[in-house]
C-alpha cells in the first residue's frame, strides 16, 4: 500500500517573536506528531529583504499568501482583517494567534517621557502594521487625534536603527528591539500588548485547522516552561546585539490560542471604520473561522 503523505501546510514568515511557537513545533517534532507537514516557504533572511515603502500586499508574507505560495501566516489583528479585504485569494482569519505581545514607544530624548509630550511629534512606525495600529491607540487619548503624527519608516530593525543613530526621535518596536533599547539606554514612553489574527486558506480543512492549532498550544506549553530555552530565536533578529538570556519576559508572553469572536471583531472593525482604516463592507462570518 501507499504511504500516505502527511498535509502540508506552508507558513509565510513573520517577525520572530511572533512565529516562536512555529518556529518550536517545527524543531520539537510537535507538528509532525500531529501528522502534518509543516514548513517556512521563505526565510528570515527573504523577509529582511522587504521594502516598507511598497504597497502592504507587495510584502513577502502577504505576498506568498496572495499568490499560493504559503497556506497561513500571522499578522497583527487589525491587518489580519485588512489584508483580506485587500488581496485577491480570500482565506478567514482562524484564531487569535499565540503571542501577546507588546509594541512600546521608544526614545533616548530627555524631553519626550509621558504621552502627553508626544503631541505634534513624529513617531516611526511601519504603515498599516501592529506597530500603526497600537500607536494610535496609545496616543489618541493622551493628545487628541489631531495632534497623533506618525512617520512611515522600514522594519522593525531598521526603526531601531534609525533610533540608535539619531535620524529618528522616537520609534514604535516590539521584541528584540525594546529589550534591546533598554539595554543600550533608551526609555519607554508607552508601551501596549495586543495579539494577532492567524490568516490561513481556505484550502485547509477544518481538521487540519484543529490538528494544527492542537499541536500548536502544546508548543505554547512548552515555551512557558522553559522560555530560555528558545529565547534564541527571537534574540537571532538582533544579529548578535541582543544574548537570550537580555531578552526581558516582561514584553512578550504566549498563550492557547483563541477563536476569534464577534465582539472582540466587531471592536477592531469599529475602530478601523471610525479611522478610515476600512471601508466596512465585511462581516465577522465572512472573514472568521472556527
Amino acid at each position: 500500500m501507499p504511504i500516505e503523505q502527511k498535509p502540508v501546510v506552508k507558513i509565510a514568515p513573520n517577525n520572530p517573536v511572533f512565529d516562536l511557537p512555529v518556529i518550536v513545533g517545527i524543531e520539537e517534532g510537535l507538528f509532525k506528531a500531529a501528522d502534518l507537514d509543516v514548513a517556512f516557504c521563505a526565510s528570515y533572511d527573504d523577509r529582511e529583504k522587504d521594502s516598507a515603502a511598497g504597497p502592504v500586499l507587495s510584502r513577502l508574507k502577504e505576498q506568498l499568501f496572495d499568490c499560493g505560495s504559503a497556506d497561513s501566516y500571522n499578522v497583527c489583528e487589525w491587518a489580519s482583517i485588512d489584508r483580506l479585504e485587500r488581496g485577491s485569494r480570500g482565506g478567514n482569519i482562524a484564531a487569535l494567534r499565540a503571542a501577546v505581545a507588546a509594541q512600546a514607544i521608544l526614545s533616548f530624548d530627555d524631553k519626550l517621557q509621558v504621552p502627553r509630550d508626544l503631541a505634534d511629534i513624529p513617531v516611526v512606525v511601519q504603515e498599516l502594521t501592529g506597530s500603526h495600529y497600537t500607536t494610535l491607540q496609545m496616543l489618541e487619548s493622551a493628545v487628541g487625534a489631531e495632534h497623533v503624527k506618525i512617520e512611515h519608516g522600514g522594519l522593525p530593525q531598521k526603526r531601531w536603527q534609525g533610533l540608535r543613530d539619531g535620524s529618528h526621535r522616537v520609534v514604535t518596536v516590539m521584541e528584540p528591539f525594546i529589550s534591546l533599547g533598554l539595554k543600550e539606554g533608551a526609555h519607554i514612553i508607552a508601551a501596549s500588548f495586543y495579539r494577532g489574527g492567524e490568516v490561513i486558506a481556505a484550502e485547509l480543512t477544518p481538521e487540519q485547522r484543529n490538528a494544527y492549532y492542537d499541536a500548536e498550544n502544546k508548543v505554547v506549553d512548552l515555551i512557558n516552561a522553559d522560555f530560555y530555552k528558545y529565547a534564541h530565536h527571537v534574540t537571532a533578529h538582533a544579529k548578535g546585539a541582543l544574548a537570550p538570556h537580555e531578552l526581558l519576559r516582561a514584553f512578550v508572553r504566549y498563550k492557547h490560542v483563541d477563536y476569534y469572536d464577534p465582539t472582540l471583531f466587531g471592536r477592531a472593525y469599529d475602530w478601523m471604520k471610525a479611522r478610515g482604516l476600512t471601508e466596512g463592507q465585511s462581516e465577522h462570518a465572512a472573514l472568521v473561522v472556527g
